[in-house]
């Protein structure tokens, strides 16, 4: 057996499509302003991403300032029937907008490339549904992305992140030998600490996704002055989650993973 790695799990939204990760932080506005009239904003929706979207919502309202305004507007916090009640209003905006996001983030194409040309097996799983991720899939797919595993935050029972149940199942779909012969690479804190629950490599991602949070133009026009302090406040939390690793985009994979292949040379474990 090669001491090296044999397979990288992926997130999706803010790390192999959507740049930024704007297709589900949007619609948890559109979905609470739907459902009860209740107006978030945009910085509040992104706090609990990464984890499946019921309990995003259910984290969301846990909020001290959006249960202020719940106890404001009904009198109580919010209960499980409300949660369903923006789950439900949320599936289908998410269903019929998810393609809109589809495309793969630049570099992520000619990354997987080269991965899969040193035999690295290519996993995936998201904090999307199935019924959001049988739409992206495809979509994705006829624009040049296409993993050769997925799952979707509702398949397990056991659940989603931050368990390690999804990346573990990769695990054995992908026949990898050993979990520590992975790397577990997302935008978001319960993606890097799913990541370090199944015993794997975990890799951060600061610019493309969440927790930096600007559109791929948006980020093409920022000066480096602009673009320094929330790189850093990204990797910064992202490092606090248990990251070993925190590059700028998937573009930046390859070079850690030859370093992480030198680290499983010499002995080391994850």
């Amino acid at each position: 057996m090669m001491n090296r790695i044999e397979a990288v799990i992926l997130d999706w939204a803010g790390t192999t499509v959507d740049f930024g990760s704007f297709a589900p932080t949007q619609i948890f506005i559109e979905a609470f302003k739907s459902a009860f009239d209740i107006d978030i904003t945009l910085a509040q929706a992104r706090i609990p991403m990464g984890l499946g979207k019921w309990q995003h919502i259910e984290a969301l309202g846990k909020l001290p300032e959006i249960d202020a305004m719940w106890q404001a507007r009904f009198g109580r916090s919010m209960t499980s029937e409300d949660i369903d009640a923006i789950y439900q209003t949320f599936m289908p905006l998410q269903i019929a907008k998810v393609v809109d996001f589809a495309a793969p983030i630049d570099g992520v194409v000619s990354t997987i490339t080269t991965l899969r040309g040193q035999g690295v097996k290519i996993g995936s799983c998201s904090g999307y549904p199935r019924a959001v991720m049988e739409k992206l899939v495809p979509a994705a797919a006829t624009l040049g992305y296409q993993p050769d595993y997925w799952i979707a935050s509702d398949d397990l029972a056991a659940g989603g992140r931050p368990g390690p149940w999804m990346a573990l199942q990769n695990v054995i779909e992908l026949a990898v030998n050993s979990v520590s012969h992975c790397v577990k690479v997302d935008d978001a804190v319960p993606g890097i600490e799913e990541g370090r629950n199944a015993g794997m490599w975990s890799i951060g991602l600061a610019i493309s996704g969440n927790e930096f949070g600007k559109t791929w133009d948006e980020y093409q026009g920022m000066s480096q002055e602009d673009i320094s302090p929330l790189r850093q406040q990204a990797a910064d939390k992202l490092y606090a989650a248990g990251a070993h690793y925190v590059i700028d985009t998937l573009s930046d994979l390859p070079r850690v993973i030859d370093e992480i292949n030198g680290r499983l040379a010499n002995g080391e474990k994850p």
